[in-house]
C-alpha cells in the first residue's frame, strides 16, 4: 500500500512492530554496556524524538536525556552537505558517558561534525546509536557508531520521526520513496 506525503508517494519499508522489537534489543545492549554507569543520552532533533522516547522507556540504568538540533536536509530528499546548528547543548558533559541518538546516518558528515564538537567538551566516552544506517552512502567512517537498528539501502525514507518537507514524522512505520 502506498501513501502520499506532500508531493511524493511512499511505500512501507519497516513496520512499527519490527521497529519496536529492534528498539527493545538495542535497549538490552545499552543496559548491559552501561551497567553501573549513568550515561547521558543526546537526541539529535528533530528526527530522533520518537526513537529516543521509545528507547529510554526501556533503559534501566540511571540516565539523563537532553537534545541538540542539527540540520543538513532543509526539506529536500538529499543532504545539502552544509550543517546548520540550531540548538546547542545546555548541559555539562565533561567526564560523562555520552550516547548520541540519531534517527538516520547516511553520509556520516553531520554525525562526524557533532562527535568532534562534543569531544572538545571532554566527555568520558562517546558512542552513537542510530535507528537507521545507509552503509552505501557513508563518506566518513564514524568509529563511535556502536548501535544500529537497521541497515537500509541508499533511498529516501520517512516516518517514525523522519520527515519530508516537515511532514510524515508522525507515521508509526518507516516508508521509502516509491
Amino acid at each position: 500500500m502506498k501513501i502520499k506525503v506532500a508531493d511524493l508517494e511512499f511505500e512501507k519499508l519497516i513496520s512499527q512492530e519490527v521497529i519496536q522489537k529492534r528498539i527493545t534489543e538495542i535497549a538490552e545492549h545499552l543496559n548491559e554496556d552501561y551497567a553501573g554507569k549513568s550515561p547521558i543520552f543526546i537526541g539529535v532533533l528533530n528526527g530522533s524524538f520518537l526513537f529516543i522516547a521509545d528507547l529510554v522507556k526501556q533503559i534501566t540504568v540511571p540516565c539523563e536525556v537532553t537534545f541538540t538540533k542539527l540540520a543538513s536536509y532543509y526539506g529536500g530528499t538529499a543532504s545539502s552537505g552544509k550543517i546548520r546548528e540550531d540548538i546547542d547543548l545546555v548541559v555539562e558533559i565533561k567526564d560523562r558517558d555520552v550516547i548520541i541518538i540519531e534517527d538516520i546516518v547516511d553520509s556520516g558528515n553531520t554525525l562526524n561534525y557533532l562527535v568532534e564538537k562534543l569531544y572538545l567538551r571532554k566527555p568520558a566516552s562517546i558512542k552513537v546509536c542510530s535507528l537507521l544506517l545507509k552503509p552505501e552512502s557513508m563518506e566518513i567512517s564514524v568509529e563511535e557508531l556502536e548501535y544500529v537498528g537497521f541497515h537500509i539501502a541508499n533511498e529516501f525514507v520517512l516516518g517514525y520521526g523522519l520527515d519530508y518537507k516537515e511532514q510524515g514524522r508522525n507515521l508509526l512505520d518507516i516508508y521509502r520513496k516509491a
